[in-house]
């Protein structure tokens, strides 16, 4: 069991998904930028690893615009050696990666045009990780789509479009349940029809599921995982105090409700990405929490025998 969060470390002063606005584009913004966020995920990196932190989310915005049409830099070679480095660095720790494209990454979509655009977007995803050298246990996640008047319609599209992804793609990729139209059950389906693995999300389970108790969707997503994935991957938040819609992560993790879910999900072991506002702040929090639990993995092998910092 290794824990972690998305994306960015709010503490350690450095932003790495920093962006720039379209009409702004240039190779020379485009190069530092990116210099400028490699340079951030090496330093967050170098942070989780001292901290027992060992389950990160990698931005989406590492390479800004790196599947649009104005970008026809080569980045990927330009910083071949960096990301390769930086992939030395994550094997050499034992890091889990995993990456998540934005809402608009759409494989099920009725328009032609944003399922080509949404391939571009993923294929992007699996050329970082590529790049870095990273083995299959190195997910992309994605939710199901859009309903489109007909969510048979559109699981079918799915599974459809799923089978003419190029391989680079397929290999990563998992998809989530939803706390709307998709439950676990639905990618429990989807999973069967094309062997992806469904990674699970304990708080969209909360708030939309087919009524299965929580060891019982854990039997049945883990099932969808097999070695070459990697262990189970699973997002874990609690609901917002004061969230009236319900559908609000919470600001900070309960360490009550973080114990329960550990007691509750024993003896699966799987990686836990904390959903949770304020980051590694959490995290840290959640492995002083989890420090005792036999599953859980620190960085360094002498470490197991005390808590971590």
């Amino acid at each position: 069991m290794k824990i972690g969060y998305p994306c960015i470390n709010l503490g350690i002063g450095c932003k790495g998904d920093r962006t720039f606005r379209l009409k702004s584009y240039s190779e020379e913004r485009l190069i530092q930028t990116v210099e400028g966020n490699l340079d951030c995920l090496t330093k967050t990196l170098r942070f989780n690893v001292e901290n027992n932190i060992l389950f990160f989310r990698i931005t989406s915005d590492l390479v800004p615009f790196a599947s649009h049409p104005i970008c026809s830099f080569n980045w990927q070679e330009y910083f071949k050696a960096k990301l390769l480095e930086i992939g030395g660095f994550i094997r050499e720790n034992d890091i889990r990666i995993s990456m998540h494209p934005d809402q608009f990454t759409l494989i099920n979509a009725l328009d032609i045009r944003v399922f080509e655009n949404s391939c571009k977007e993923l294929s992007y995803h699996a050329q970082v990780l590529d790049l870095m050298n990273l083995d299959t246990s190195a997910k992309i996640q994605i939710h199901v789509g859009g309903v489109y008047r007909s969510k048979k319609k559109s699981m079918r599209r799915f599974v459809k479009r799923f089978g003419v992804l190029d391989d680079s793609i397929k290999k990563r990729l998992v998809v989530e349940n939803d706390d709307l139209l998709y439950s676990l059950k639905d990618c429990l389906r989807i999973s069967i029809q094309t062997g992806v693995p469904v990674l699970f999300d304990v708080f969209r389970h909360q708030i939309h599921s087919s009524g299965e108790s929580l060891k019982e969707a854990f039997e049945l997503f883990t099932a969808t995982w097999k070695s070459h994935d990697g262990v189970p991957m699973v997002d874990y938040s609690s609901l917002h105090a004061l969230s009236v819609a319900k559908r609000k992560h919470a600001e900070s993790i309960d360490t009550k409700d973080f114990t329960r879910f550990l007691q509750n999900t024993k003896p699966f072991d799987f990686d836990i990405m904390l959903e949770i506002k304020d980051k590694e702040k959490s995290a840290l929090r959640a492995v002083k929490t989890a420090y005792k639990d036999k599953r859980f993995v620190y960085a360094y092998q002498e470490k197991r025998a005390c808590a971590p910092i």
